[in-house]
C-alpha cells in the first residue's frame, strides 16, 4: 500500500515545460526522446504517442535543420505532450522552432559563437515563455576543458555547465533547467551532486549513452537512484539503446520504487523456488504485460509459497500466497479468498482489475470529502 516517502528533496526554482511544472514541489517528471527522423512527421507522431501512453511527461525531438524545424512545427499540432527541441549550434533553428510552439529548447548558450546570436535567442525566449535546457555532456567537452583537466571528470562537467549558466545570467534569464551527464556512473554522479549545490535552477538527470535495455536500466538505477536518494533531480530520462517506450517505462518503476510518484501498479514478487506452488515467473511476466494500462497506484505482491507471503501480502493492496491445495487471496492486507491454479492468471487478473476499480473510487470520494472539509 503507497505511503509517502521519507526522501528530502532538494529545494529549486519552479519553471514551466508547456503546462508540466518542472522544479520546486512538483513531482519528478518523466522524459524520454524520439528516434525517428524528425522530418517523418507521421513515424514521430506515433512515437511521441506511445512515449506519451506509457507515461512521458516530456518528449524532446532531435531538430537538426530547419528542414525538420518545419516538420517539428507539424508534430507540435499533433501532439498534446510538451516538446523539448534538441538544437546544436545553429540559432536560426532555436528561432524557428519557437515561433512553431516549441515548450523548451535545449541548446547550449557556450555553442552560439556570436553574441547578438545569443541574445536574439534569449529575447525570444523570455518572449514567448519558453525555457532553455542546457545539456553538458562528457563526450562533448570544449578542447580547453579537456586540456585543463586532461579527461571529462565531473569537475570539468561542472565548469562547463557554470560557464553555460554564466551567459543566461547575463542577460538575467532564469527559466532554464541543468543537466550534467556521463556514460560514467560515478563522474555523472559526482558532477550532479556538486551542481546541485550551486545553482537553485532544476535539474534534469541521466546517466548518458547507458546502454542496451538490461546493462542501461541497472547503470541508470544505480546512478539516479543515488542521486534520487539524495533528493537531487527534477526530471529524469533513462538513457537505452532501446525504443523509447521502455525508458518512460523504467523512469515510472524507478520512481515508483522511491515512492516518489505514484502510478500504476507496482508488482512485488519473490525470484521463484521448488517451493512455489504455481508459477511465478510466468504470472508475472504476463500480469505486468496485461495490466500496463491501469494507472491507479497499488501494490501487488505475488508470492510462491508461505514462507515470505504473507508477510509481504499484509503490506499489499492485493496479495497472493502460494499454498497447497489452494492459494490465498489477501485483499489490502487481510486474508480474503483461496483461489486454484486453473486459469489462475485470467481470474487475478479479474480480481486484481476488480481491486484497482474499487480503489479508484475510494481515492475519488477521499478526494472530495477532503476538498469540502477544506
Amino acid at each position: 500500500m503507497f505511503s509517502e516517502t521519507p526522501i528530502i528533496r532538494r529545494k529549486s526554482r519552479q519553471i514551466m515545460v508547456g503546462n508540466v511544472a518542472v522544479g520546486g514541489d512538483a513531482p519528478i517528471s518523466v522524459q524520454s526522446m524520439t528516434n525517428t527522423s524528425t522530418g517523418d512527421v507521421a513515424a514521430t507522431v506515433a512515437q511521441i504517442n506511445r512515449i506519451q501512453a506509457a507515461g512521458a511527461d516530456i518528449v524532446r525531438v532531435s531538430v537538426p535543420s530547419l528542414e525538420e524545424a518545419e516538420a517539428f512545427g507539424q508534430i507540435r499540432k499533433l501532439v498534446n505532450v510538451p516538446l523539448v527541441a534538441d538544437i546544436h549550434f545553429d540559432h536560426h533553428i532555436a528561432l524557428r522552432v519557437a515561433d512553431l510552439g516549441v515548450d523548451c529548447l535545449r541548446i547550449n548558450p557556450g555553442n552560439i559563437t556570436r553574441e547578438d546570436r545569443l541574445r536574439e535567442v534569449i529575447a525570444k525566449a523570455r518572449d514567448l515563455n519558453i525555457p532553455i535546457r542546457i545539456g553538458v555532456n562528457a563526450g562533448s567537452l570544449g578542447k580547453d576543458l579537456l586540456r585543463k583537466y586532461s579527461e571529462p571528470t565531473a569537475e570539468a562537467m561542472v565548469e562547463s555547465a557554470m560557464r553555460n549558466v554564466e551567459l543566461l545570467d547575463k542577460y538575467d534569464f532564469q527559466s532554464f533547467k541543468v543537466i550534467v551527464k556521463a556514460s560514467g556512473i560515478l563522474s555523472a554522479v559526482a558532477a550532479c551532486r556538486e551542481l546541485a549545490g550551486r545553482i537553485e535552477q532544476p535539474l534534469h538527470r541521466g546517466i548518458t549513452e547507458a546502454g542496451g535495455l538490461r546493462s542501461g536500466t541497472v547503470k541508470s538505477a544505480i546512478g539516479l537512484g543515488a542521486l534520487l536518494l539524495d533528493g537531487i533531480g527534477d526530471t529524469v530520462r533513462i538513457s537505452l539503446a532501446a525504443d523509447p517506450v521502455e525508458e518512460a517505462k523504467v523512469a515510472w518503476d524507478m520512481l515508483r520504487s522511491l515512492r516518489l510518484r505514484s502510478k500504476g501498479i507496482n508488482f512485488i514478487a519473490c525470484p521463484s523456488c521448488s517451493r512455489q506452488n504455481f508459477d511465478v515467473i510466468q504470472t508475472v511476466n504476463e500480469l505486468e504485460s496485461r495490466l500496463e494500462d491501469i494507472t491507479v497506484p497499488m501494490d501487488v505482491s505475488l508470492r510462491g509459497c508461505i514462507v515470505n507471503g504473507p508477510g509481504e501480502a499484509k503490506e499489499s493492496d492485493f496479495g497472493l500466497t502460494g499454498g497447497t491445495p489452494s492459494n490465498l487471496v489477501y485483499i489490502d492486507g487481510v486474508p480474503d479468498h483461496k483461489i486454484e491454479n486453473d486459469d489462475l492468471v485470467n481470474e487475478l487478473e479479474k480480481q486484481i482489475r476488480a481491486k484497482a476499480a474499487a480503489k479508484e473510487i475510494q481515492m475519488a470520494k477521499d478526494e472530495k470529502n477532503l476538498i469540502v472539509k477544506v
